[in-house]
């Protein structure tokens, strides 16, 4: 069986290949593990500074393996089972696994994008849209609603009355429609080469300064302003104790230094 996600590395950025192009990267249960697993791997590496996930073939994800998955009456408790109602599940971790990766994700997006697939891109903190590409929350059409955890992430992106009727009605939009409703975040005719920039600039920064920023705002959008501000000050005082803050002023004036692994937050 060939590898569901191919895992390779270009200097200290990551790239993660959805890699089941015959069947347009469908979703199947050993799929959701790789992704995971994958994830948990990343998670552990301080050297890493950016990650970026796109898809082999001509879509990026066309959704769920309905076939593979509706047969596997015991594969769905595994994907839905929670011992806690406020944690993620299987399903939910392919998404909120790259919220939670102290180094930002870029997704790369073409072809379609459709429901678990759109769920995985919304899980990404940058995601870039080819101008014909496909998007849409598609589990409506199936008779269910989304519940791999992209929802975290439209609350925070798009209107209610915009999340609310995508839901609904299972509508797909294009590149420049997606960008509009906060889907995606901008549109490129080669979305990996636009992420590999962007990971060059990332790679540019202090890790430790990358890492506070997104965990920051992961974990303040939408907190209250004292608890907001609080967690700036925190943070701040973390990155100012670490080496990486004066290596940074460092590079500002001209000294060739490299950063230090990511501390541990």
């Amino acid at each position: 069986m060939p590898e569901r996600i191919l895992l390779t590395r270009d200097g200290d950025v990551a790239h993660v290949r959805l890699n089941r192009p015959e069947v347009h990267n469908a979703l199947d249960l050993p799929t959701f593990r790789a992704i995971v697993t994958v994830q948990k791997q990343l998670a552990r590496d301080r050297r890493l500074r950016a990650v970026i996930l796109d898809g082999a073939g001509v879509d990026f994800c066309s959704g769920l393996d309905v076939r593979s998955v509706m047969r596997d009456r015991a594969g769905i408790v595994k994907l839905l089972i929670k011992w806690l109602p406020w944690r993620a599940n299987l399903a939910q971790r392919v998404s909120t696994g790259w919220r939670r990766l102290p180094v930002p994700v870029i997704a790369a997006l073409h072809g379609r994008c459709w429901g678990g697939g759109l769920q995985i891109a919304l899980g990404a903190d940058y995601r870039i849209v080819t101008p014909d590409a496909s998007l849409s929350v598609m589990e409506g059409r199936w008779g269910l609603i989304p519940d791999m955890g992209g929802n975290l992430a439209l609350r925070e992106l798009a209107g209610a009355d915009h999340a609310l009727w995508l839901a609904l009605s299972a509508e797909v939009v294009d590149g420049p429609r997606a960008v509009e409703l906060g889907l995606a975040s901008v549109i490129a005719d080669d979305p990996l080469a636009e992420a590999r920039r962007m990971c060059a600039v990332v790679c540019e920064r202090s890790p430790d300064a990358v890492a506070a920023v997104k965990r920051l705002f992961r974990g303040g959008w939408t907190s209250r302003p004292g608890t907001l501000l609080a967690r700036e000050t925190v943070l701040q005082a973390r990155i100012l104790a670490g080496r990486n803050q004066r290596i940074a002023t460092q590079r500002q004036q001209g000294e060739v230094r490299d950063y230090a692994p990511r501390r541990r937050w």
